[in-house]
């Protein structure tokens, strides 16, 4: 199998992987959209999903490495500024995907907290705070990723480019600027891989005190029920640890495309897809996981089932 018929499988494979992400993220967020705007006292975790949702359909939306051609041709907008959007939008958002994904571990924290544990201050004004944070990390990821519209660039015949796509690069910087920039990425990424990892950690213990209080009622003979809150911290420990097994392999790949390869159209194509897993697999995760829309799913296809049925009469 040649390299093009590779790169055409890998291509098809995006379309349908973010076929699914959007779709799913889509339904997700119009959901809780229409809840929020029914019962007008959304959940602190419903309001950080549907930011991080959000987040997603504009990352598969505008995924560089294989977006671009299509982009490219479809409008009549300078090169360099097609690329300085494309790479700018697609850097910005995976800051956010890290950031909110935190966010949400550290909500679900404050909502399952005792009211002894610190955090519990902010149960109170958790929205208001929600809001905040909000502005604090698109600010953040706004500024972090600025230094990209300024050296990215249309590709040209110059050698001292660092290709990132077929059609766009990377010009050369200062090194102490370009040493600068990483370290600020770098330590927004561990800082807030960091907070995840401590929440996660803070979950577990959770899951663990609440399993012996069930062991504890099943033997008085009283039958236990899954809490919602329990529920509910399942569900984020299962997304955040998701979260971070995929950014590991991301990270993996990145170093060895880094090192041992300059531009291979294959190798950024599969960085793509394991970049996008996440954004894809976590929206069906949610879904499956509220009993809300679980509930209206199972109506719909009973509803469906009966009037086959009727149908058949």
């Amino acid at each position: 199998m040649n390299k093009i018929s590779t790169f055409v499988i890998i291509k098809n494979v995006y379309f349908f992987q973010a076929g699914i992400g959007i779709l799913a993220n889509a339904f997700f967020l119009i959901f809780h959209i229409f809840t929020i705007h029914k019962v007008h006292s959304p959940r602190p975790t419903d309001m950080t999903a549907c930011h991080l949702a959000f987040v997603h359909i504009v990352m598969l939306l505008t995924t560089l490495d294989i977006l671009s051609e299509n982009m490219f041709k479809l409008f009549n907008f300078p090169n360099d500024l097609k690329c300085k959007f494309l790479f700018y939008v697609s850097r910005v958002t995976r800051g956010l995907s890290i950031s909110t994904t935190s966010l949400l571990s550290i909500v679900q924290v404050i909502t399952i907290s005792p009211s002894s544990f610190y955090l519990s201050r902010f149960k109170h004004k958790l929205t208001n705070y929600i809001i905040i944070a909000f502005f604090c990390i698109w600010c953040l990821n706004l500024s972090a990723n600025s230094n990209m519209i300024i050296y990215t660039v249309a590709h040209s015949n110059r050698s001292s480019l660092l290709n990132v796509s077929k059609y766009c690069s990377l010009s050369s910087m200062n090194s102490i600027l370009m040493a600068l920039c990483l370290m600020l990425v770098l330590s927004q990424n561990v800082f807030f891989l960091g907070i995840m990892l401590l929440s996660s950690m803070y979950m577990v213990i959770f899951l663990c005190s609440h399993q012996r209080k069930s062991a504890y009622l099943h033997s008085m003979s009283i039958s236990p029920r899954i809490s919602p809150a329990k529920r509910a911290t399942r569900t984020v420990l299962l997304v955040v640890s998701f979260f971070v097994i995929m950014y590991c392999v991301d990270v993996i790949i990145s170093f060895f495309s880094t090192v041992l390869w300059k531009y291979e159209s294959i190798i950024l194509c599969v960085q793509t897809l394991v970049g996008n897993v996440y954004a894809t697999v976590s929206p069906l995760v949610l879904i499956s996981s509220d009993k809300r829309i679980t509930g209206i799913l199972q109506n719909m296809i009973g509803m469906r089932t009966i009037l086959t049925s009727l149908k058949q009469v």
